[in-house]
This record gives C-alpha cells, sequence and structure tokens, in this order.
C-alpha cells in the first residue's frame, strides 16, 4: 500500500501557509537554513520538506535559539534542545493517521523528532501492523 503524499507549492503558498515574508525565507535559504527550491524563478516549486525546514525554523526561534544555533541544529538533528511546555495558543502541525472508525494515530513529527522519511515509515508500519491484527495474524 502505496499512497504518498507529495504538496507543492509556489513561494506565495509557502509564505502564506508558513505566515512568513517572502524575504525571510529566502534568507533563510541564503544561510543554508532552507533547501532551495525545486527549478528555477517563476517555475520554482516548494515541496512538504520546505515546509517542515520552515516550521522547525519558527519553533525553534521562538524558543529563543539563534539563527546559528539553528543551523547546527538542522545539520546534526540528534542534538535538538528539549523544548519548554507549550504555552496555550501554541500553533503545532500534526499528521493525523486514520485506520479505521475509532482507530487514529496522531504524531506532531517536529516533536517525535521524525524526518518526513521516518514519519511515512511509522504510517506504513502502523497500517501494516493493524491490517495484520483485524485479519487475526500475529503482529
Amino acid at each position: 500500500m502505496s499512497s504518498e503524499f507529495r504538496a507543492d507549492f509556489s513561494l506565495d503558498e509557502l509564505c502564506n501557509l508558513a505566515d512568513l515574508p517572502k524575504r525571510t525565507v529566502r534568507y533563510y535559504m541564503q544561510l543554508g537554513l532552507v533547501d532551495r527550491p525545486e527549478g528555477e524563478t517563476r517555475a520554482a516549486r516548494y515541496t512538504a520538506r520546505h515546509m517542515e525546514q520552515l516550521l522547525q525554523i519558527r519553533k525553534w526561534s521562538k524558543a529563543g535559539l539563534s539563527l546559528e544555533r539553528i543551523g547546527a541544529l538542522l545539520q546534526a538533528p540528534e542534538q535538538a534542545p528539549a523544548l519548554p511546555a507549550r504555552p496555550a495558543g501554541t500553533v503545532e502541525v500534526w499528521s493525523h493517521l486514520v485506520l479505521a472508525d475509532g482507530v487514529e494515530l496522531h504524531v506532531e513529527p517536529g516533536r517525535a523528532g521524525l524526518n518526513p522519511e521516518q514519519a511515512r515509515a511509522l504510517y506504513a508500519g502502523v497500517l501494516a501492523v493493524y491490517e495484520r491484527i483485524t485479519k487475526g495474524e500475529e503482529a
């Protein structure tokens, strides 16, 4: 079962979704904090990976980390700091996998320390185990 999700955005769409000005996104790219887009000029496209990078940068910035420290963390994610408890009004992006009516998995990949490939592998693995269990096979 392969249901790979792929989202492509223009720079305007990416900036609107991330709630950041174009200038900031371009600056992050210049610093190497965000990957370059796929394609050039007006044909440039941004993916869910770009969105994840921007959300991670924003989360760490709001936690008080400098862009230099964020750059180092993006190069070595296993050294990511423990972030303080989330205050009321915090906005997070959660993934929601419905296995069946009444059976759901909710994951915030950034807080869980999962990159997109790991998150997809988790979803595929959970779905496979659920299907085996419901068919009466051993998990």
